[in-house]
Parts: C-alpha cells; structure tokens; sequence
C-alpha cells in the first residue's frame, strides 16, 4: 500500500461518513451529496485495489499476510456497493445514516490493511 494514498482515503472516507451520518440523523434522504461521498469511496477503493496489485512488482512488498489484506479490500469494496443500493431501493433518513455508517467503516478498514501491509513499519 501507499502510505500518503491510504491517509488520503482517510481523509475522505472519515468526513464523507460522518456528513452522511449527521444528515441522515437530521433527516435527510439519500442525496447526490451523500451518494456521491460514497461513491467516491468506492472510487478510491478501486484504486487502492490497483495499487495493491502493482506495488510488489515495484518492490512494495506486503510483510503481513496477504489472504487478510486483499480480504479486508474485498469487503471493504463490497460495502458501498450494498449500501449504495440499499440507499436507491429504501429512500429513508436511515439510509443516509447507512451510508455514513458504511464510509466510517470502510475508513477503519483501510486503516487495518494499511497495518497489515506494513506490519514490520516501513
């Protein structure tokens, strides 16, 4: 993984869940707002999921396990997904709070992978 890039994913995932959150909490329904700060999540993932693949043929070795790497990628890349489409499907208030739930999660995710990659510190 790259460092700055997962402190960039960060950057993004932990404030685009929590406007998702305290809209929906506020009583918003999903907006193009609160779907596209997922989606772009999302986004990023996909991104990272390239990275991943390409850093070992540029010398970034993983020194943790790679089964639990690219599984936390997965599912983190699954998540916004699902809710994405639970959000299009049931138009509530809890489908932005969903979301934001979603994002949140996706943040901590990234950051165990970002750990896991670098087990021995770099």
């Amino acid at each position: 993984m790259i460092e700055w890039f997962t402190w960039l994913q960060l950057a993004i995932a932990v404030p685009g869940g929590l406007l998702c959150v305290v809209l929906g909490l506020a009583g918003r329904k999903p907006t193009d707002l609160t779907m596209g700060a997922t989606a772009l999540v999302e986004l990023l993932l996909i991104v990272q999921l390239a990275a991943a693949i390409a850093a070992p043929l540029a010398g970034n070795d993983a020194t943790g396990n790679l089964l639990e790497f690219y599984t936390y990628l997965v599912s983190a890349m699954l998540l916004p997904v699902v809710a994405g489409f639970w959000a299009l499907v049931e138009r509530s208030r809890w489908s932005t709070v969903i979301l934001g739930v979603t994002c949140l999660s996706v943040a901590v995710m990234v950051y165990r992978m970002n750990q896991i990659w670098n087990v021995q510190g770099s």
